[in-house]
């Protein structure tokens, strides 16, 4: 018997994916939060600057401090709308 696939979810504080082990949010997280916000864009750009705060402040606090603009690619320049 299988078991079912792990959620693509951010273990924190490292801020990599508990399935995959990608830094977060990972492919697979990224289309799923893409169809869980599909009719709600503006909504999926306030969850992702708050967790892309979290995520900073706690890479900080491990040493691991990362550039804003390398945040901002990583959490919120994907999930913009396309013209």
């Amino acid at each position: 018997m299988s078991r079912p696939p792990r959620p693509h979810e951010p273990m924190r504080p490292l801020w990599r994916c508990r399935a995959c082990g990608a830094v977060w949010p990972c492919q697979p997280a990224r289309l799923s939060l893409l169809v869980q916000y599909r009719h709600d864009r503006a909504g999926l750009l306030v969850y992702l600057a708050t967790v892309m705060s979290e995520a900073a402040a706690q890479l900080a606090q491990l040493g691991g401090e990362v550039p804003p603009a390398e945040l901002t690619e990583r959490f919120l320049t994907w999930a913009r709308a396309r013209d």
